[in-house]
């Protein structure tokens, strides 16, 4: 999941921490694919409205854990 697209559904970063449960400062650490585990979070969140995209961890090996 990409960092821009959980940015601009959630209209901005502090919206989107505010709906992870994190400071707005973890959420601007974030590379451009967001950590693994608050991919899954946020697409059972938003119920599948966020996708999780399996392919985008595999390539990078992007496994950040904020």
């Amino acid at each position: 999941m990409r960092k821009k697209d959980v940015i601009q559904h959630f209209n901005g970063v502090s919206n989107t921490a505010q709906a992870v449960g994190i400071g707005q400062s973890a959420v601007s650490q974030w590379s451009d694919i967001i950590p693994m585990a608050r991919a899954l979070q946020l697409e059972r969140q938003t119920n599948g409205v966020l996708k999780f995209d399996d392919s985008l961890y595999k390539k990078t090996g992007a496994t950040h854990a904020k």
